[in-house]
């Protein structure tokens, strides 16, 4: 879907929530083989057994990639990704693991140089099947005003 949505549209407090992907062992693969990140306690199920863990953990990168793409069904012509703030690998994520991902917009801010854009800060929230947060950040917008600020 493609929209407008200017800095003056955002409403403090709004929510969406994504649908939930089920991480696989495939993602675990491909992740790897395209970050260079064999390390074993995403690669090696018989090394994980002997750690406290237990099982194999997904890459931090692979949960923020994997979640970050499940809010991705919007376009918004007047908008575009900033950057992504406060990144925490809070929870583990495993093979069988169902991810879905919560964003709130949390704070809309004039950009210091930009008079024709603001900056909108959506905080995401991915979790598990237990509802239990697993990673957390803020994603950053900037987006165009109706007109510049004064």
């Amino acid at each position: 879907m493609i929209i407008e949505q200017f800095f003056e549209d955002y409403v403090l407090g709004s929510e969406r929530r994504s649908f939930g992907r089920t991480i696989t062992e495939t993602d675990f693969v491909v992740h790897a083989g395209h970050t260079g990140d064999f390390f074993p306690h995403h690669m090696d199920a018989d090394w994980c057994a002997t750690q406290e863990i237990g099982q194999r953990i997904a890459h931090g990168t692979l949960v923020f990639s994997i979640g970050i793409g499940l809010t991705a069904t919007v376009i918004n012509r007047r908008a575009m990704s900033y950057g992504y703030d406060r990144l925490r690998f809070i929870r583990p994520v495993h093979i069988g693991d169902t991810i879905t991902t919560i964003t709130r917009i949390a704070d809309k801010r004039d950009h210091p140089k930009r008079t024709a854009q603001g900056v909108v800060t959506e905080t995401v929230d991915i979790r598990n099947q237990r509802e239990e947060t697993v990673l957390a950040c803020e994603h950053l917008y900037l987006v165009d005003r109706r007109s510049a600020a004064a």
